[in-house]
């Protein structure tokens, strides 16, 4: 028998503590939850696409009555949560290669429309290195078709897997095993990269957004709003890596809540190519508060220090800002020029 519990909200941005409504509850709330990731998985602790992955495929379970498949890249989330012969997934769950799970996504959703099986909804997932890099055209060929897949990058801006190398998502300015903190311009090059969310949207899929771990109820609610869709859909989701950032276990959520801030990474929602809405900024922060409790990018403070690649990254984040219209209302109080 069921048993209903009572939940609190608390921490920040709150006053004192708080019955939350059921409808404010999160799907992790309910006994009734699917559990899709379950325990025994071996990610590390602080782990943010393993929290990430745990609330939206759950939401995507919840969208689809059960009825749910999973392709997933090669990569962390395939290599912690299924140590052969074991698996913590608990849903119809196929390991692809590292640069094809859009494609097999593809194939399982044309299958199950072949045998009439529209009750049945298709997720596919990966890292931004088998998302951004190794499975960039199979990504674009799924937009580009428009097929009945929500696609799911889990970006934690690297290669954490196979030992910490650059991807096309890892940030400027950032050490990583192949961009070293030596000469000139240290790190991760200025200029390089792609921004796939907005490479979806000019595909003008059906459905595009951005999402933390920071903020679970908004991850739950795109998951649902994307299920509530049929053709090609995308969301990006920032999830912090303890050991890639170099940063303390439990900083996962304040890093990603950093990012948002900060305007580091913006989160939005598009549809067809247009932006929907925007996840306002409540306390703008500089970037240095993001940048400074990551070992990535220690080489950028201290003695000498980069203050003018600092600049860099925050005239990035302000741009950011004004172009995804991030705040309420004008800043001028802070500018920053690169």
């Amino acid at each position: 028998m069921h048993q209903p519990l009572k939940f609190y909200q608390t921490g920040t941005f709150t006053v004192g503590n708080r019955l939350l409504a059921p409808e404010l509850r999160s799907v992790q709330a309910s006994g009734e939850r699917s559990n899709a990731l379950t325990s025994g998985h071996r990610a590390c602790q602080g782990c943010g696409e393993a929290l990430g992955a745990r609330y939206a495929v759950d939401a995507a379970m919840r969208a689809a009555g059960g009825h749910l498949i999973a392709a997933n890249a090669t990569g962390c989330l395939e290599v912690f949560s299924t140590p052969y012969p074991e698996t913590s997934w608990q849903l119809p769950w196929i390991h692809s290669l590292f640069g094809n799970a859009a494609a097999v996504g593809t194939g399982i959703a044309a299958a199950m429309k072949v045998k009439g099986r529209h009750e049945v909804r298709v997720i596919a997932q990966g890292g931004d290195g088998g998302t951004t890099d190794i499975g960039f055209g199979c990504l674009s060929g799924m937009f580009e078709r428009n097929d009945d897949v929500l696609y799911i990058c889990y970006d934690n801006g690297g290669y954490m897997n196979t030992g910490v190398q650059r991807s096309s998502a890892t940030p400027a300015g950032a050490r990583t095993a192949t961009t070293l903190p030596l000469g000139p311009d240290p790190g991760a090059a200025f200029d390089q990269g792609k921004d796939v969310p907005q490479i979806a949207m000019a595909h003008e899929i059906p459905y595009v957004a951005t999402a933390t771990v920071a903020d679970l109820h908004d991850l739950e609610a795109k998951v649902e709003r994307a299920m509530g869709l049929r053709g090609a859909r995308y969301l990006q989701v920032l999830v912090p890596c303890p050991l890639g950032w170099g940063a303390a276990s439990h900083d996962t959520i304040r890093l990603a809540r950093l990012a948002h801030e900060t305007g580091v990474f913006p989160v939005y929602e598009a549809e067809r190519g247009e932006v929907t809405s925007v996840a306002k900024i409540r306390r703008r922060t500089p970037v240095d508060d993001y940048l400074k409790p990551q070992k990535r990018f220690a080489h950028l403070f201290g003695e000498p220090g980069r203050p003018d690649l600092v600049a860099r990254i925050q005239a990035r984040a302000d741009r950011n800002i004004r172009r995804f219209k991030l705040l309420d209302e004008p800043d001028t109080a802070r500018e920053h020029e690169a």
